[in-house]
């Protein structure tokens, strides 16, 4: 099977790419490098088995001719290519929009062109101010003022949602959609705001862990070799097509408790700062003070239930980045 991975040299996309190498599949994979790093698939690259079956193109989704022959190229196309993290979105806030809905846009036109499986891969910051738990695919949506620049990415990432189930139900292209929740592991950088890598770097140069607001903010966190397992199996699952799927863990804790968590993990002489969100962000910034999935419809078809627990991950994270001189 052929396997196109926009966003590939990303995180996910990596471990992603990696799984379809392992399984035999051919990779393509096409990525801006705006986020992704060509580090994160060097070791792919570099391996003599996977190295007639990986093609990387270092280019953007929003180039028509490239993504055209790309997608006819391949079986099945798993779009992760996006404006990721906070920082970076209220940095950059045109490029992430015209990049998440532009660049949507046009891998579902060309899915649909040339029929096509392809999984979409959303987030759980579409759900917005919700404080209850568990959170469901059929929740209503609940946003802060379009001046607070933290939901231009929701917003662009809900509509990513609305354009990919108006495909399936007018021309029945084969799309699915997963929201996920706080995905971590081995690669994945705190440059652009993402709280594990962020806090273990800060731990293991024993400095203070900064935390912001007053920590009691809650999240689960996902192992990516869990969500990986979960995107290959929806992709070829012919019931999960026009669907949304919730993708996440279910160790619901709070920021400050990560951050003591992680201190004892590491074995860390750090102590904790609690900074206050409009020192750390500015006045765009508004955050959402628990996010926890309700997984029940993805474990139901395809028998999705993370075996990666939060110990697991930290300990993968921080012996990843003791080795990471550069990272650290």
């Amino acid at each position: 099977m052929r396997v196109l991975i926009s966003g590939g040299a990303g995180f996910i996309g990596s471990h992603l790419a990696e799984a379809y190498l392992e399984n035999g599949d051919e990779v393509y994979i096409i990525d801006d490098l705006s986020t992704g790093s060509l580090d994160n698939i060097a070791h792919l690259k570099t391996k003599s088995a996977y190295q007639k079956r990986l093609f990387v193109h270092i280019d953007t989704i929003l180039n028509r001719d490239i993504l055209m022959e790309l997608v006819g190229t391949c079986d099945v196309v798993h779009h992760l290519a996006a404006a990721v993290g906070v920082e970076f979105i209220l940095d950059h806030p045109m490029e992430s929009i015209t990049t998440n809905i532009q660049g949507t846009e046009i891998v579902l036109e060309l899915c649909n062109k040339f029929k096509k499986r392809v999984l979409i891969a959303s987030t759980s910051e579409v759900y917005g101010k919700h404080t209850h738990a568990p959170l469901v695919e059929t929740d209503n949506i609940i946003y802060g003022p379009s001046s607070k620049f933290r939901w231009s990415y929701a917003a662009s990432k809900l509509m990513d949602e609305f354009m990919a189930l108006a495909y399936f139900r007018t021309t029945g292209l084969n799309v699915t959609v997963a929201r996920l929740f706080n995905t971590v592991g081995p690669r994945q950088t705190g440059a652009y705001g993402m709280v594990i890598p962020r806090l273990v770097g800060q731990a293991l140069r024993n400095e203070p862990l900064t935390v912001y607001g007053d920590g009691k903010q809650t999240r689960t966190f996902t192992y990516v070799r869990d969500v990986v397992w979960a995107f290959m199996r929806l992709v070829e699952n012919p019931e999960a097509f026009g669907q949304v799927f919730n993708i996440g863990g279910v160790e619901e804790i709070s920021i400050g408790d990560l951050a003591k968590r992680i201190i004892t993990v590491s074995g860390s002489s750090s102590t904790i700062q609690f900074i206050p969100y409009d020192k750390a962000f500015g006045k765009d910034f508004e955050d959402m003070q628990r996010r926890v999935p309700g997984i029940e419809k993805v474990r139901k078809l395809i028998g999705f239930d993370p075996k990666t627990h939060l110990d697991a991950i930290l300990t993968k994270v921080i012996s990843y980045m003791r080795n990471r001189t550069d990272i650290v």
